[in-house]
């Protein structure tokens, strides 16, 4: 298996390994890396993998892309991550053992449960694994690495979470300051281990987005303090989530003559790219329904075939917060497919996005395409979401975050008749506390390690959106 990315310019494509491009994020010609072509799943495989556990399946899936680390090592990594005593969070431990279990609010509808990592999030599903394939490359190569990500909200702790203490590893995580919620602030500020630096951006998620981007395309700063990747630009983190997407085929399928409709709520495209990537192997994934909040950036893409990225000024802050993103970085790699993986098409797009633009793809054979690719959008605002979390609760006695609910609602636009739809659990509501309690007039519990996490003493730097600043930081902390 070798790896391409979406923008190579050469007559031959620079064909990496997986642990080739597993550090780094960004190709150096600043597009992404995907495999050369999908490995396909048979229908005789499903069949055989209906009763594996989680770690099983997940070998089965990530193996076929990965074939520079020995298998026996990659398994023992995977069985390492996927484990109920780190999926645990107080849930019955039959439960646990799933990882992801499907909870059924009423024939033909449920949920997928991502949430009950470390960090009660959807990002553990990938994160945790990519902490440990991390420690396990740098120290057969002897090297350390200094990861340099954004967040929106969720991404941040999981990474620092997976990566805490591991050896040669450092992680810079940057957010927008005061537009997460308190929890996920306090997640990641009240961490005291000596290898996380968190650094908050007067912005949005875009501007830190734009700084891990720019610092990537410095090569020789990126070369010289040795800057990794986690966010989703990372393809190791799009692998690991495409597992969980034939998870929930499996789970909610009784057959192979079966389809399923999947709902995921997508701010930066890259939870919905890795079932994008579970369908074009041939999980017979009937319709993607992709879920956004008021930056519906994606939404009117899927609708119109225009993609026009907004500005700072132009992203709204909502109830839904990691989502709050009007530049999808994983976007690009689906556009790659759509248009037949011409990487003169891309760059041609990107150049007008990257240079502060949009694209328009209407009227052109590309667009004509996209029906075939089983994708469906809406979005959601904040009465939506309030409404979605009352009457979830209302109907099945079950709490929803608010990024679960913009999925559920949109979700329930786009069902098909006689095939299951599964929405996929971004968060646990404990992470939006203000917003479970103005909607249903009560606190949502959480697990007993994080009671109280608000009062923890909290360590961040506030600094402009000013990428000299952050590559200041860097190099103040690696010498």
């Amino acid at each position: 298996m070798r790896y391409i990315s979406t923008r190579d310019d050469s007559s031959t494509p620079a064909r990496k390994t997986f642990t080739d491009i597993l550090l780094g994020g960004l190709a150096p010609d600043g597009g992404l890396y995907l495999p050369e072509s999908y490995p396909q799943i048979t229908r005789a495989e499903l069949d055989a993998w209906r009763g594996l556990s989680y770690a099983e399946l997940a070998f089965a899936v990530i193996s076929k892309f990965v074939d520079d680390i020995p298998a026996d090592d990659l398994k023992a990594l995977i069985d390492k991550t996927y484990t109920a005593s780190v999926y645990c969070n107080g849930r019955n431990p039959e439960l646990a053992a799933e990882i992801t279990p499907v909870r059924w609010l009423e024939p033909g509808l449920g949920l997928l449960e991502l949430s009950n990592g470390p960090t009660l999030a959807f990002k553990d599903m990938a994160m945790q694994l990519l902490g440990n394939l991390f420690e396990y490359v740098l120290e057969k190569r002897g090297e350390t690495i200094n990861i340099l990500g954004a967040t929106s909200g969720d991404t941040g702790s999981a990474a620092e979470y997976a990566m805490r203490g591991k050896r040669g590893i450092r992680v810079f995580m940057l957010s927008p300051h005061n537009r997460m919620s308190a929890f996920q602030r306090a997640q990641m500020f009240s961490l005291q281990d000596a290898n996380i630096f968190n650094i908050a951006v007067r912005g949005m998620f875009d501007d830190a987005q734009d700084i891990v981007k720019a610092v990537s395309n410095d090569h020789e700063f990126k070369s010289r303090y040795k800057i990794g990747a986690v966010n989703s630009i990372n393809w190791a983190r799009v692998l690991a989530q495409t597992v969980y997407y034939v998870r929930a085929y499996l789970a909610g399928t009784r057959s192979n003559d079966e389809q399923i409709v999947l709902s995921v709520p997508s701010g930066n495209f890259g939870n919905i790219c890795a079932g994008h990537i579970a369908r074009m192997m041939g999980v017979p994934i009937a319709r993607l329904v992709l879920a956004t909040n008021e930056n519906d950036v994606l939404d009117e893409f899927f609708r119109t075939g225009i993609y026009r990225p907004r500005g700072t000024a132009e992203t709204m802050v909502t109830s839904s917060p990691s989502m709050d993103i009007s530049k999808a970085s994983n976007f690009e790699r689906f556009v790659f497919d759509l248009v037949g993986r011409d990487p003169n098409v891309v760059r041609a797009l990107w150049a007008s996005v990257d240079a502060g633009g949009s694209f328009d793809l209407t009227g052109t054979p590309h667009f004509a395409r996209l029906p075939t690719f089983g994708f469906a959008s809406g979005k959601s605002c904040h009465a939506d979401r309030l409404a979605t979390i009352r009457r979830i609760h209302e109907q099945y006695g079950i709490m929803v975050d608010t990024h679960t609910a913009d999925g559920l609602k949109v979700a329930a636009e786009h069902r098909l008749p006689g095939i299951s739809t599964l929405a996929l659990e971004t968060a646990l509501p404990a992470k939006f506390e203000e917003t479970i309690v103005e909607a249903l007039g009560m606190t949502p519990a959480r697990p007993a390690s994080m009671v109280g996490i608000e009062n923890l003493p909290q360590r961040v730097e506030v600094m402009d959106v000013d990428v000299d600043a952050v590559k200041r930081y860097i190099e103040r902390h690696c010498n």
